[in-house]
């Protein structure tokens, strides 16, 4: 894990997100890009295209850098090599064009999460990012002193298609010699029989080189309440899963098991898109 990105808005939350990227680069001797992206108004961004208000947009580009340079002095950055961007865009567009350019192996944010209207209707950035993202996006919701991934949950059906993002937990993993605790949930609308289960499971695993992990299948109302609450059981330190990123019409009748773990559990989830 060689770049780890960590957008920031100047918040509690982004300078939460931080804390734990510079855990994590610092086990792993991973370089942090730290990115702002400022959104002007667009009666500004109008101006911007026709040449005029040039000092009004290096004004606010030279307070962006201020701050930014404030925030990479932290001391809990001291050791690691950091790279600051501040870049006029959409924050969904501007973090996915850095990720490309500077081939991110993880994204680090924080989120407050949404509930009611506000998730229905707006969603947030960390939600987009985590529908879209090509890179692996660790969502981060409180300060955590000493991040730690002892143990931590994969929740899946087991697919083929689950296989390719499952590599890239793997490595995840690998950095902090994790337990991983394989669950399924079995719902009334999902519902399978315990050996069809199993043998998913099973077949899932004997392509890859585990040894340390178990297996679990656990009952629930449904898919989101049943990783929180199996992750809740045994106390995991992450909840790791894949996320189709389905947008528009398919996105909003379906929904998004991994974007509602995003607003709603309380310990920190990392996805990885298939």
């Amino acid at each position: 894990m060689k770049r780890i990105l960590v957008p920031t808005d100047f918040s509690e939350h982004a300078e939460d997100a931080l804390k734990v990227a510079s855990q994590i680069a610092k086990k792993n001797n991973s370089e942090i890009i730290i990115l702002h992206m400022l959104e002007l108004p667009s009666q500004m961004n109008d101006a911007v295209l026709g040449g005029a208000s040039i000092p009004e947009t290096m004004l606010f580009m030279k307070k962006a850098n201020e701050m930014l340079d404030e925030v990479a002095s932290r001391s809990y950055l001291d050791g690691i090599q950091i790279t600051e961007i501040v870049k006029m865009d959409k924050p969904i567009h501007g973090i996915a064009q850095v990720s490309k350019d500077y081939n991110i192996d993880l994204i680090v944010m924080g989120s407050h999460g949404s509930s009611g209207i506000e998730e229905l209707l707006i969603g947030s950035n960390t939600e987009k990012v985590v529908r879209n993202s090509e890179s692996p996006v660790l969502i981060i919701k409180k300060n955590i002193l000493n991040f730690n991934a002892e143990n931590i949950v994969f929740a899946s059906d087991f697919s083929a298609e689950a296989k390719k993002p499952f590599e890239k937990f793997l490595s995840f993993t690998k950095i902090f010699d994790s337990k991983i605790h394989l669950v399924t949930i079995c719902t009334p609308n999902s519902f399978k029989p315990t050996h069809e289960i199993e043998k998913a499971i099973n077949n899932f695993v004997s392509e890859f080189n585990l040894t340390n992990y178990s297996t679990q299948i656990y009952n629930d109302t449904n898919i989101e309440k049943g990783i929180i609450n199996f992750s809740n059981s045994i106390n995991t330190d992450i909840i790791g899963m894949c996320t189709h990123g389905r947008t528009g019409f398919a996105h909003f009748f379906n929904g998004s098991i991994s974007e509602g773990l995003v607003n709603h559990a309380i310990k920190p989830v990392i996805t990885f898109k298939i």
